[in-house]
């Protein structure tokens, strides 16, 4: 996952694609579900957009880092390149998230090495 990580901090959001079959993947596979190559996978870099599947509202504080947080939006997000990623949707009132809502990445720093990608509504 380090290349994940890395192109975080740099503001990119990459997912593994098989080069055999062109299948996304996220998180990263040792093999790909597809086609079952383990020598082709690579991670490239992804669209940074996709559409809400699935949420939930967090009302308790579960982690003391997001208490300040509550409520705030825990959701698994499609990216258009296929894979789901469970993220949180960040500059949206609870409310206003909606199934099938279209967003896109951005980046919270949690620390000089670690930037975590969230999602905001998109524009288009």
């Amino acid at each position: 996952m380090a290349p994940f990580w890395i192109a975080a901090r740099e503001g990119r959001l990459v997912v593994q694609r098989c080069a055999a079959c062109g299948r996304h993947a996220f998180p990263a596979v040792e093999t790909c579900n597809r086609c079952l190559r383990a020598d082709r996978l690579e991670w490239v870099d992804a669209s940074g957009r996709g559409t809400i599947f699935s949420y939930v509202v967090m009302h308790q504080v579960y982690h003391p880092a997001f208490a300040e947080e509550v409520p705030y939006l825990v959701v698994d997000v499609r990216l258009d390149e296929g894979p789901r990623m469970i993220s949180r949707v960040v500059d949206c009132e609870p409310s206003n998230v909606r199934i099938g809502m279209n967003v896109e990445v951005t980046f919270v720093r949690a620390s000089d090495d670690v930037h975590l990608p969230v999602f905001r509504r998109s524009a288009a």
